[in-house]
């Protein structure tokens, strides 16, 4: 009976996804032409910090380097209780397939083109980063898609007021 309730346990943790953290100003700064979902390389500390939600990803980039990715100022914060704590922004490696690291090496080559992580969340017991190729904004697109959300608004408004 033990074994049967544990391997139930382990399909419920496996289904659940949780945020950690959200790049919201990705959205704003870029236009994000695609995703996808890489595995990190992380040390203890550096899990636990996660688990309390020491996480910013404002900053953050990714870049393929001698055929492997790597995550760049990505801040976890210290663990408090740990002996020998992580450094905050040190390089992560991002865990790909060999196919996804080659698409990405091509699609990176071109002008403009980044790899910006958007969101980092649970996957069962492991942590997940996803990242766009993305595409800085000038500022009049800023601008349009502030008047855009503005618009959105005013019509959720009006139309809530019913």
């Amino acid at each position: 009976m033990g074994g049967a309730r544990g391997r139930r346990g382990a399909a419920a943790i496996t289904s659940c996804v949780a945020d950690i953290a959200r790049n919201k100003q990705a959205g704003y700064r870029y236009n994000l032409l695609e995703s996808w979902e890489a595995g990190i390389a992380l040390t203890g500390s550096e899990v636990k910090s996660l688990r309390g939600g020491g996480v910013q990803l404002k900053d953050a980039y990714a870049i393929v380097r001698d055929g492997e990715v790597w995550l760049h100022n990505m801040h976890i914060a210290p663990y408090a209780h740990a002996r020998d704590s992580h450094e905050p922004e040190r390089p992560r490696k991002l865990l790909l397939h060999k196919r996804e690291i080659e698409r990405l090496i091509g699609r990176t080559s071109e002008k403009g083109l980044t790899l910006i992580p958007t969101r980092i969340y649970w996957k069962g017991p492991v942590a997940k980063v996803e990242i766009a190729l993305a595409r800085g904004k000038n500022v009049q697109d800023k601008r349009r898609y502030l008047k855009e959300k503005d618009a959105r608004r005013e019509i959720e408004r009006a139309l809530s007021d019913r």
